[in-house]
Parts: structure tokens; C-alpha cells; sequence
């Protein structure tokens, strides 16, 4: 059964898409960003604070651990500044550290985002 799940505790999405699906055990959820929070027009460090923020909200609310984070893509409009983000993910990670892409895009949906993230999780 495929159930789609969107949360309260994060911004409200501004698209056709839910925050993550479940199905058979697995959570996908959907790439997060800063748009709609206090983060938004602030930097990659402080977007990429916000958005892990919202990954950690979920986990919380699914009672799942982070050790659980299959895979991370990690979507990141300028390279060069990955630097400004390594030390929140190795925070994050806590020595369990997911499969893991990053990738530099042109653009994000809204021209105030430097970062967006999707996940992929196994449920307990």
C-alpha cells in the first residue's frame, strides 16, 4: 500500500507533490527546501540548517532514527560552497552516514533558494 503523507510541522507545499510517501516500509520524501521559512532568503548555511531541520522533524515524527537515512541527494545551486554545509551533515549524520549525491543545479524553483534536499528512509 502506498500511503502519501504531507506534515504540519513543515512548510505547506507549493506544488503538485505530498512531504514524503511511504510504501512497503520505505519513506521517500520529497526534496525540502527553505521556501516559506525565516531561512528562505538567507544563505546556504543557514537554508541547509532549515532543511535538515525539516528532515529531522520527520524522523521525530515517524520515531525514526537518523541511522535509518538510506540515502541523501542534496541539490545545491553553487559547488564551490559546499564547504559551508559539510560540518551541519557530519552534525547530522552523527557518524551514520547514508548513501549520499550532491549535485549542482542552474536553479531552484524559487530564485531566493541556494539548496534542497530529499531523502530516503527506512522505517522501523
Amino acid at each position: 500500500m502506498v500511503e502519501r503523507q504531507s506534515y504540519k510541522s513543515l512548510p505547506k507545499e507549493v506544488g503538485p507533490y505530498v512531504h514524503g510517501v511511504k510504501h512497503n516500509g520505505t519513506l521517500y520524501i520529497s526534496g525540502l527546501t527553505a521556501y516559506g521559512t525565516d531561512a528562505q532568503s538567507k544563505t546556504l548555511n543557514e537554508q541547509s540548517l532549515e532543511v535538515l531541520s525539516q528532515i529531522n522533524r520527520i524522523l521525530v515524527q515517524k520515531k525514526c532514527p537518523k541511522e535509518n537515512l538510506v540515502k541523501m541527494t542534496i541539490f545545491v545551486r553553487d559547488i564551490c560552497q559546499v564547504s559551508d554545509i559539510r560540518e551541519h551533515l557530519f552534525d547530522f549524520y552523527r557518524g551514520h552516514y547514508p548513501a549520499s549525491s550532491l549535485v549542482e543545479v542552474s536553479n531552484l524553483f524559487h530564485p531566493d533558494l541556494h539548496i534542497e534536499i530529499e531523502a530516503i528512509v527506512a522505517l522501523p
